[in-house]
């Protein structure tokens, strides 16, 4: 019977390890994650009022679309990224900042759905004895993205959720902070990457890797 540790988690591209099969279970994966990542607070910001009929960036489920250049770098070093940030008109809202803070946040809790869910297949697959490792994968990489949106800075969910409740901030200030955040994010990904100096993984892994045993049964 398949195993829970097909793939290692949080999965890292590794070149002296990489094979076929792991290299299209991850981009498929990461698809996934994008897409739904994106749509999950398309959906959100229309439900909530910035409803935008014929809008390109949003509702399209189109993976390639949602793909950003800063995100999909941070997947392939870090395991885990982002979908490319479309806006949201907060004057569409009712209430601008709670409104705007459960947009963002939708997308890392539809991956946590999306991981639950393929959790499910895995555990049925396993049980008829079939392989479940692209489903694992999928499982591994939406956790992560979902766990490590907490990281404390745009475009991460917890950064928006941050901004928004520091209404004292000054909006050049929030406006260079979205800016320069992607960017930051890559970096210490980069650097945690290339010096093996723990930087994200002692607070995030753990999380990831109860909540996935957790989800495959095993």
């Amino acid at each position: 019977m398949p195993t829970a540790s097909a793939w290692p988690v949080p999965f890292l591209l590794d070149p002296a390890t990489l094979t076929i099969d792991m290299a299209v279970a991850f981009a498929v994966s990461v698809l996934v994650t994008v897409t739904l990542n994106a749509e999950a607070q398309a959906f959100m910001s229309n439900f909530l009022g910035d409803s935008r009929p014929g809008a390109r960036d949003r509702l399209h489920f189109n993976a390639f679309l949602h793909l950003g250049v800063l995100g999909s770098i941070c997947f392939l070093i870090g395991g885990f990224g982002w979908p490319r940030i479309f806006d949201i008109d907060r004057s569409k809202f009712e209430h601008p900042r709670l409104y705007m803070a459960l947009s963002r946040a939708a997308g890392p809790l539809a991956n946590l759905l999306l991981a639950s869910i393929a959790g499910s297949i895995v555990m049925i697959f396993n049980a008829f004895d079939y392989n479940p490792r692209v489903f694992m994968m999928v499982v591994g990489v939406n956790l992560t993205t979902a766990v490590y949106n907490l990281i404390p800075v745009p475009p991460m969910a917890m950064g928006y959720l941050i901004s928004e409740l520091m209404p004292q901030m000054e909006e050049r200030t929030r406006t260079r902070l979205f800016l320069v955040g992607p960017y930051l994010v890559l970096a210490l990904a980069l650097a945690e990457r290339l010096t093996h100096q723990a930087i994200f993984s002692p607070s995030f892994d753990p999380i990831i890797r109860a909540i996935y045993t957790y989800i495959v049964g095993s």
